[in-house]
């Protein structure tokens, strides 16, 4: 059982959770040990499955608990950053370890839903480095390739997702640590907006940065886990959800690296990926990386890195000893940086902000090569700080500038290594990017992780993240793509939806003494006809702003389309078509406008 639709489908068929996760435990305990820092006991996993009984009988049945419970029974691991109550918390550094006392609100609303906890796993200590090499509890490898490293600093979480040992794993992301490891073992790795699930509970690595990350099989199990965990909470002063996004388009504009900085290897799968972005219909269009790259260096060659020292700062006087070599090394050199560094970095990353805004302007999403390479072991052991910052090079800029993305499989390099992508959209589109994730693996079929398996791509989310509300909007005239007044739509933050017709139950006039000229659409009885619209999609805090532009004998009421919908659109009062001309005949407005016909 590989996703949570197997899970589910299981426990709907008859499947006893205790068998079914006591049977996981004993496979858990034959895997590598890199993989984990605890797995959970039997009791501990008994006391879950008591309360899933509890549940069950409480519902009546088990179809009735699964509609209440969308996770009822389906495994799940965690970062050992990340608490879980009566669990020792490590960040993979024993002296730093203590008892959680409470779960961290992430992992409760998980329980929750009736998930259950099996492990917690390996890191880069203190989420420090991208490599997955520096813990005490070994070095998770590659689950396609052992030769090479996992990535980091979620090395166990992806591990134990690639290889099918759990439909979902939580890791913690600052500076690409749930990209990195999501590419260099096929699998999923959705970093949410910074504040779009709460931290409370989560050793920070950077608190202005970190975010918890999801990783997945499929797309659709991920965003259904961000779906639960999601939501503005108390209890962390830096957690903000604002969906912002509207719904996806069918084609989207994409931005792409105009020279991508990547090793050979991943030359020939890249091109791919491009073909198929083409193939799903997606526009592809070159950007100047340079000042997003230049952003990434602020991460670890700015003051930064003094977020990190925050956390360990005791240790690192006491008993420096007990940190790896590498994250001691990383971590001491934020004692270099001044306030007066710090405050100068924010303001350079400030003027960054409003500049990079702009290129939202132009783009849905950015699409990079998720890391330039996926280097061996030894090569990594060659030049630990250098190899590890090589690895950020499409990752570190992302929270940095408050935006979400999703690292996606897209192929296998000739030498067998998976190659990944990621997918990266402003602050508060992570829904967008859930969809556009589920689309995009579903047209480009791929086994999963290291299973070998295929995903049939049938079953539903069991959630979606929020998007921001929004309303359709039908438009007939000069509002359209490309005419005068199309601009006031995409000043309201509107999204072209779709181009259809109306039912056939409306005429169209061009009005009297308009400027610009624009058309009056009217409901009838007898003789109507289909007309062209586009159907567009308006956050619903823009609709009253842009109904104020709309000046009589216009507005905006009830349209049916062709295929018996309704939706909002434009209308015409029936005293502004007096002296009016019919031009129905002619189908919608931008053919009116081009026919040379007109009297």
């Amino acid at each position: 059982m590989l996703t949570i639709a197997d899970w589910r489908n299981a426990y709907a068929e008859g499947a006893n959770p205790a068998e079914l996760l006591h049977a996981l435990a004993t496979r858990l305990a034959a895997t590598d040990p890199a993989i984990w820092i605890h797995r959970a006991t039997t009791a501990q996993i008994d006391t879950q499955v008591e309360r899933l009984v509890a549940a069950q009988a409480q519902a009546g049945d088990t179809h009735s608990v699964l509609r209440t419970l969308p996770l009822f029974g389906v495994p799940f691991v965690v970062k050992d950053n990340i608490d879980i109550a009566g669990v020792p918390t490590t960040a993979a550094c024993a002296a730093f370890a203590y008892v959680a006392p409470s779960s961290a609100t992430a992992v409760q609303k998980l329980l929750d839903c009736g998930a259950v906890w099996m492990g917690k796993t390996n890191l880069d200590q203190f989420a420090t480095g991208l490599v997955g090499t520096r813990s005490p509890w070994g070095r998770p490898s590659s689950a396609l390739q052992p030769e090479y490293i996992s990535g980091g600093s979620s090395s166990g979480s992806a591990v134990a997702v690639a290889l099918g040992l759990v439909p979902f794993a939580l890791g913690t992301d600052t500076a690409g640590s749930g990209r990195v490891p999501a590419a260099f073992n096929n699998i999923i790795g959705l970093k949410p907006t910074p504040g779009r699930i709460s931290n409370h509970g989560v050793v920070p690595a950077c608190r202005t940065l970190d975010c918890i990350a999801v990783f997945a099989l499929v797309a659709r199990d991920a965003a259904a886990v961000l779906a639960v965990m999601e939501g503005t909470d108390a209890l962390d002063p830096w957690s903000d959800c604002s969906p912002a996004s509207l719904p996806a388009p069918s084609s989207l504009r994409i931005g792409v690296p105009a020279e991508p900085d990547m090793n050979p290897g991943y030359r020939t799968v890249w091109a791919q990926v491009l073909q198929q972005l083409s193939t799903q219909g997606h526009e592809s269009r070159s950007v100047d990386f340079a000042p997003l790259h230049a952003v990434a260096e602020l991460l670890y060659n700015g003051p930064w890195v003094a977020e990190r020292h925050t956390v360990v700062d005791t240790l690192l006087r006491d008993d420096p000893d007990a940190l790896d070599p590498v994250v001691r090394k990383v971590i001491a050199g934020a004692t270099r940086y001044t306030a007066t560094d710090a405050f100068r970095a924010r303001y350079a990353l400030q003027t960054a902000k409003q500049s990079l805004n702009g290129l939202w302007q132009d783009y849905d999403v950015l699409m990079v090569p998720t890391t330039p390479e996926h280097p061996l072991f030894v090569e990594v052991e060659a030049d630990p700080i250098g190899r590890n910052a090589r690895l950020g090079r499409y990752t570190n800029f992302v929270n940095l500038l408050g935006w979400s993305a999703i690292a996606l499989p897209a192929g296998m390099t000739s030498a067998g290594l998976p190659f990944g992508i990621t997918l990266i959209a402003p602050a508060g589109h992570d829904a967008l990017l859930a969809e556009v994730a589920i689309r995009w693996q579903q047209g480009f079929s791929l086994p999963l992780g290291a299973t070998g398996m295929m995903d049939d791509g049938n079953s539903p989310p069991t959630a979606m993240p929020k998007h921001r509300a929004s309303l359709d909007i039908a438009v007939v005239g000069a509002h359209l793509t490309g005419m005068p007044l199309n601009h006031q739509l995409h000043q309201a933050g509107a999204r072209l939806k779709s181009t259809t017709t109306t039912a056939a139950c409306y005429r169209l006039h061009a009005l009297a003494n308009t400027t610009p000229p624009k058309p009056g659409l009217e409901r009838v009885n007898d003789g109507g006809s289909a007309i062209v619209v586009e159907v567009w999609t308006m956050p619903e805090a823009s609709v009253g702003g842009f109904l104020a532009q709309i000046p009589p004998p216009l507005g905006l009421g009830n349209l049916e389309l062709a295929d018996g919908t309704r939706v909002k659109g434009f209308i015409c009062e029936p005293a502004g078509l007096e002296g009016a001309t019919d031009i129905t005949a002619w189908g919608g407005w931008r053919a009116w406008v081009q026919s040379s016909r007109k009297p």
